[in-house]
């Protein structure tokens, strides 16, 4: 044998022990490869995410957490559903994710979304509700506002839904909001009571509700509430009747609270209990929802001479002592009312 040769059996020794190397360092490379994928897809759970801008998202009740990541993916929020559900299992001790509307920032990351469904805040919608409108006006203006649910079995009594601007969550019940604004003019109605003068025209709480309706009615001009209210103060303690147009488009129009013609000889005539040119005092029931502002006048009415007052073009109104002045204003609004025919046509 020659100086240097390799033994016979030496060689399949030595080629077992290359392959068992080879296949170590595959197995270190694939594991590293594993290493770095899982490495990768943890940092892509802090990543900021695809919004360009703030969006509102809904999560139903009852939603899986597969069912989340989906809608999450396809509204943009998160790009791939299965680093969502991996943002969740990596910590299983956070509370359930929540049901309902969430804002979602700009560039949102998945452990940032998973937050936000766990502890952030639902959106808060608001529903404007104007000062003056009827119930029926009112219940039209809940039954189409977006994300409300659930149906109104009874219709609350006229006047008594407190018109402001109310916050409510996707989801929240129609007949929940409801409740709130019954209870919230309940609320104004004793807060505007308890605080009244003490030699009003009226001797009752609901009587202020109804004098505060025509009030409401009856002008737009904040400033000029307390001295309407201080006309019709007037009127009452006379025994004279109120004569508001208000309560009679309320009988003519069958207590939709608007007519699309102007007031006939008809309707002033008209034998009906809402009727303030027929009836005097106040009619049995509100015309429509006042505001604080107007609850307070008819509590609070300003000391004037006046018993009469009449558009005066502006928005305002000519308030006057006399029946002949009032006769004088009366005629001045006419004339601007046929003005303003002529330039229509």
């Amino acid at each position: 044998m020659e100086a240097g040769a390799e033994a016979p059996a030496a060689r399949p020794r030595r080629r077992g022990l290359r392959a068992l190397a080879v296949l170590a360092v595959l197995l270190v490379a694939i594991g590293g490869g594993a290493w770095l994928a899982w490495s990768w897809a943890v940092g892509q759970i802090d990543a900021g995410g695809p919004l360009a801008a703030e969006k509102a998202v809904v999560i139903p009740r009852g939603a899986a957490s597969g069912t989340i990541a989906e809608r999450l993916e396809a509204e943009g929020v998160i790009s791939d559903q299965r680093l969502f559900l991996l943002g969740l299992a990596l910590d299983r001790t956070g509370p359930a994710l929540r049901a309902g509307e969430f804002a979602f920032p700009a560039g949102t990351s998945i452990r940032q979304a998973i937050g936000i469904l766990r502890t952030g805040r639902t959106v808060q919608r608001r529903l404007t509700i104007p000062e003056g409108l009827t119930v029926a006006q009112t219940l039209a203006l809940i039954e189409a506002a977006e994300g409300l649910t659930g149906g109104i079995d009874t219709a609350p009594a006229e006047g008594s839904l407190l018109p402001e601007t109310w916050a409510y969550s996707w989801g929240d019940t129609r007949a929940s909001l409801v409740r709130r604004m019954d209870e919230a003019m309940d609320r104004a109605l004793a807060e505007a009571w308890a605080a009244r003068a003490a030699d009003l025209p009226i001797t009752s709480a609901r009587e202020a509700l109804i004098l505060a309706s025509i009030i409401e009615k009856e002008t737009a001009v904040a400033e000029e509430r307390g001295r309407v209210a201080g006309v019709f103060a007037n009127r009452l303690r006379r025994n004279m009747p109120l004569q508001s147009d208000p309560t009679v488009i309320y009988a003519a129009s069958g207590g939709a609270g608007f007519l699309d013609r102007p007031i006939s000889r008809a309707d002033l005539d008209r034998d009906h209990p809402m009727n303030t040119y027929r009836n005097r005092g106040l009619p049995p029931q509100p015309i429509a929802s006042p505001g604080r502002a107007s609850l307070m006048a008819a509590v609070r009415p300003e000391r004037t001479d006046a018993l009469y007052f009449v558009a005066d073009g502006t928005g305002g109104h000519v308030f006057s002592r006399t029946l002949e002045e009032h006769n004088r204003a009366v005629a001045r609004w006419r004339q601007i009312e046929r003005e303003r025919g002529l330039r229509s046509n």
